[in-house]
């Protein structure tokens, strides 16, 4: 749930690109991603059928959910896990927490999971006096500051490696000696691998749960999955339900499109599935395996039209490619999930009314959609939220004021020319070099950036121009 309600989505995006250090960060690695990503799609060359099967994969199996789950259900349990279901956040947090306490835990290995975040998960082992290692490298950095996740994929996406060094130096009980990443991630290591294997339960998230066989599918850079999964005597997984594929055939081609759209590899190099817990003769494995199938919201967003956004598989494309994502980070979204998917799905978890700047963010270039692997129509469901909220009266006033005005010159041509034409000479008269500075009513513009000088004459004009040549 959003824990950013103060100060407003507005005054985190003016502090975001206030930050100069962050843009720096960001760019880094959402500039790496886009290019890797390009790479591994012109490698693939039958990538758009691929995309339309995974889409068409996802469809239905939203469209028959119910059959799935009861499916999913009777397999997990028939290979030894058992299952929950949890309605709500604070529901599946709850059973986490019972379990837990069952099993009397004094310590927990989490590997990445943003369901986890979602529900709040981390907040409540805290409140619960459970110690919590997050045992994905960016997750553990995280955790050492303190912060959320600004990224799906890449969660400490917003720190450059000189931060990260001084927080490892500061917190780790072994700090790194050498300013290289090798040495810091042996400092990470070091800190991490005893509490892996020392806890008393590891919880995962699921990239996908395979409903003919019970299966759990985790997919990970680091291996950490297996480490903190493996060892403790319980493994829980808290997943959402749209993350059902109906069995390994229709799982293999959705992976392959997550590892290309996200990391831009051809395969994940730990793509890990766990079928129940430790059988007689298994040298390893937990006692206990648990799976927590959290709705909290998304029953309610297959019926109010939100249904393509269950699609998602979680890659990270669509925030790697945002121009505006790219300029603000992850954090001034206020959510659970930054960038398109996140001004899409945090409206829909926490309320449009106090997330209805959200949409207004986007630009509605399309990109997102361009790369998303399972084709979700970002923008449309962008447009959608601004539509609604209109019809519920949550636009400010002004705004609809200012809409108001405008439609009204704009439905008077002479008088919409008039105003254009007289707009642009005092607008020119602002320029220096080709660049607009500063701009009145434009100051969020223009505090950050150049506004380019406007041409002379209205596209308009200079279309009729042309026109009569």
């Amino acid at each position: 749930m959003s824990d950013f309600t103060t100060p407003s989505f507005l005054n985190r995006a003016d502090a975001a690109l206030a930050d100069p250090i962050l843009k720096i960060a960001v760019e880094r690695t959402a500039g790496t991603a886009e290019a890797k990503r390009a790479i591994a799609i012109d490698a693939f060359p039958d990538f758009e059928a691929a995309r339309t099967r995974a889409a068409a994969i996802k469809d239905h199996v939203i469209a028959h959910l119910g059959p799935y789950l009861e499916q999913f259900e009777a397999s997990a349990i028939a290979a030894g896990a058992q299952v929950h279901w949890a309605q709500t956040a604070d529901e599946a947090c709850q059973i986490v927490m019972n379990i837990c306490k069952a099993a009397g835990a004094k310590s927990v290995a989490r590997s990445k999971s943003m369901l986890g975040e979602e529900i709040g998960l981390p907040h409540a082992l805290e409140e619960a006096g459970i110690g919590r290692v997050e045992t994905d490298l960016a997750e553990h950095i995280i955790q050492l500051a303190d912060e959320r996740p600004s990224h799906i994929i890449w969660p400490a996406m917003h720190k450059t490696r000189e931060q990260v060094s001084a927080l490892f130096k500061a917190k780790h009980r072994t700090p790194h000696e050498e300013e290289t990443i090798a040495a810091m991630a042996q400092s990470a290591r070091r800190e991490l691998r005893a509490k892996m294997l020392g806890a008393d339960v590891g919880i995962s998230g699921a990239n996908f749960l395979i409903a003919d066989t019970g299966a759990v599918c985790t997919v990970t850079n680091e291996g950490n999955a297996e480490l903190s999964l493996v060892p403790p005597r319980v493994h829980i997984v808290t997943a959402g339900i749209e993350k059902i594929v109906p069995s390994m055939p229709h799982a293999i081609p959705m992976l392959r499109m997550l590892a290309r759209s996200a990391t831009g590899a051809a395969l994940t190099q730990y793509t890990t599935f766990y079928t129940g817990p430790r059988r007689s003769g298994d040298r390893d494995g937990p006692e206990e395996m648990h799976i927590v199938l959290v709705d909290n919201g998304r029953t309610k967003m297959r019926e109010e039209g939100l249904a393509d956004m269950l699609r998602c598989i979680r890659c990270g494309a669509c925030m790697n490619h945002c121009v505006v994502f790219r300029q603000i980070g992850g954090h001034a979204y206020g959510g659970t999930y930054p960038g398109p998917m996140g001004a899409v799905l945090t409206p829909a978890l926490d309320g449009l009314a106090s997330n209805r700047d959200l949409a207004h963010a986007c630009t509605l270039n399309g990109k997102c959609q361009e790369v998303c692997p399972v084709k979700i129509p970002l923008p449309t469901l962008l447009k959608g939220w601004r539509e609604k909220s209109w019809r519920e009266g949550l636009e400010p006033t002004s705004m609809r004021a200012g809409l108001g005005l405008w439609a009204w010159v704009a439905t008077r041509p002479a008088l919409y020319r008039l105003g254009t034409g007289l707009a642009i000479r005092a607008i020119r008269l602002l320029g220096r070099k080709g660049w607009i500075a500063s701009l009145p009513l434009a100051g969020g513009w223009t505090r950050y950036r150049d506004l380019p000088k406007p041409a002379a004459q209205s596209f308009m004009t200079q279309y009729q121009r042309e026109q009569r040549k």
